[in-house]
C-alpha cells in the first residue's frame, strides 16, 4: 500500500483513525460506540491541507474501500493545486459511490488552497463570516437517559432528537419533562406508513417542533410526496437527498434538504447544492456524520448558506485528533484561520491515538 500519491509538486499522505463516541450512539435501525475515519493530509510547497472521510457502516464504506479507493488515484496529470474543477472532476470518476473519501479528498484541497492565498475558505467562495447556532443531538435510549443527556445540553438551545423506534412518546416525554427548547426531529427512515408518519407530526407540532427529517424511507416516493403535501411542519430530506443530481426532484418530496460533506463528495459539491436549493424554493439544513473538527470546521465555512445548522459531530467524540472554532452555548464561533479553520495541527501526532499511516 502506498503513503503517497504523487501531483507534481503535491504529495497525499493519508492514514486510518478510529473515532471513538463518549455514549452509544442509536438511530432508528442502528447503534454504535465508534466510527472509522480516514485522514487526508495534502502537500503542496510549504503548505499543508487536511480533510477527513468519516464512514459509518451503514454507509457502506470501510478503511478498506478508501485505501482502495487511493490506490486507483494518479494525480501526476495535474500541476496547479488551483485546478479544483479538473481535479474534483477526476476524483469523482474514477469510483461509483465512495462519497466520503472523495470528501476527505476535496476538504483538503479547499483547506490548502485557503492556505496558499491566506484566506478562510468563506472568503474563496464569496461568504461572510458568520456564527452558528448548532443544534445538540440526542440518540434514541431509555426515557432516564435520553433525560440525562438532555440535561447535559443545557448549553445549547435546540436539540435535536432521534426517533423512528417503538418508543418515540416515550422518548417525546422525558424531553419536555426537562425542556421547553425547540427540537428538531429525525426518524431517520424509521415511519413506515404516510399515515403513521402524518399522525405524529400533527403531535409533534404541538410539542414545538421545528421540522422533521426524514419520516419515511427514501424510496416510498409516492407516500413521501403525499406526505409533503399534507405536513403541518417541513419535511427535510437526508438519506433521500445525497448528492447535486438528488435536487432535481426533491421540492416533489421535501420542503428542505440537509448536505452533508460525506455524501455529497465535499465542499464544492455542497456549496453548488445549497445555492440551487435556495434558488428552487427549497430551505437549507447543514449536517454531519460523526465526524471531527476538520469536516465541521469545513462545512461551517459554508454556514452563511444554511437555514439550519447541525454540526455537532465533533461535540460527542473523546478522541477528536484536530482544533477548530470554538462552540460557546451552542454557537459556533469561525476564527479567521486561513483555509477551513484548524489551528496548527501536527500530522505526526493526529491520529496517533486511532491509527497509523497505511
Amino acid at each position: 500500500m502506498r503513503p503517497f500519491i504523487c501531483l507534481g509538486m503535491i504529495k497525499i499522505s493519508y492514514k486510518p483513525y478510529l473515532l471513538k463516541n463518549k455514549y452509544v450512539f442509536r438511530i432508528a435501525g442502528n447503534a454504535r460506540t465508534s466510527t472509522p475515519l480516514m485522514l487526508v493530509r495534502v502537500a503542496y510547497e510549504d503548505e499543508f491541507g487536511y480533510g477527513e472521510a468519516s464512514m459509518p457502516s451503514r454507509y457502506g464504506e470501510s478503511v478498506g474501500s478508501a485505501t482502495a479507493f487511493m490506490q486507483k488515484v494518479n494525480l501526476c496529470q495535474f500541476c496547479d493545486p488551483f485546478s479544483l474543477e479538473e481535479i474534483l472532476r477526476y476524483i469523482d470518476g474514477i469510483a461509483p459511490g465512495n462519497t466520503a473519501i472523495k470528501a476527505a479528498i476535496d476538504i483538503a484541497l479547499h483547506d490548502l488552497i485557503g492556505k496558499l492565498l491566506a484566506i478562510p475558505v468563506r472568503a474563496y467562495f464569496g461568504l461572510p463570516k458568520k456564527d452558528l447556532e448548532t443544534s445538540k443531538t440526542i440518540g434514541i435510549d431509555t426515557a432516564e437517559i435520553v433525560a440525562e443527556r438532555v440535561r447535559e445540553a443545557n448549553g445549547f438551545n435546540i436539540l435535536k432528537i432521534k426517533l423512528g423506534e417503538d418508543n418515540d412518546e416515550e422518548i417525546i416525554g422525558a424531553v419536555r419533562e426537562n425542556t421547553p427548547k425547540p427540537l428538531y426531529i429525525d426518524a431517520n427512515q424509521g415511519w413506515k406508513s404516510k399515515e403513521q408518519a402524518l399522525e405524529k407530526i400533527y403531535w409533534l407540532k404541538e410539542q414545538n417542533v421545528v421540522f422533521v427529517e426524514q419520516p419515511l424511507p427514501k424510496h416510498n416516493f409516492d407516500d413521501q410526496e403525499w406526505l409533503a403535501a399534507h405536513s403541518p411542519l417541513p419535511i427535510v430530506g437526508d438519506e433521500g437527498i445525497q448528492r447535486y443530481g438528488d435536487l432535481k426532484s426533491a421540492s416533489s418530496y421535501y420542503h428542505a434538504i440537509n448536505i452533508k460533506l460525506m455524501k455529497c463528495t465535499g465542499l464544492r459539491e455542497a456549496y453548488k447544492m445549497a445555492v440551487t436549493a435556495k434558488m428552487m424554493g427549497l430551505r437549507v439544513m447543514f449536517g454531519c456524520m460523526c465526524e471531527t473538527s476538520c469536516a465541521i470546521g469545513a462545512l461551517a465555512q459554508l454556514g452563511y448558506l444554511a437555514d439550519w445548522v447541525d454540526l455537532d459531530g465533533n461535540l460527542g467524540v473523546v478522541n477528536d485528533p484536530f482544533v477548530a472554532h470554538r462552540v460557546k452555548q451552542g454557537v459556533i464561533i469561525l476564527n479567521d484561520q486561513p483555509g477551513i479553520g484548524l489551528i496548527s495541527p501536527d500530522w505526526e501526532k493526529v491520529g496517533h491515538e486511532g491509527g497509523t499511516d497505511l
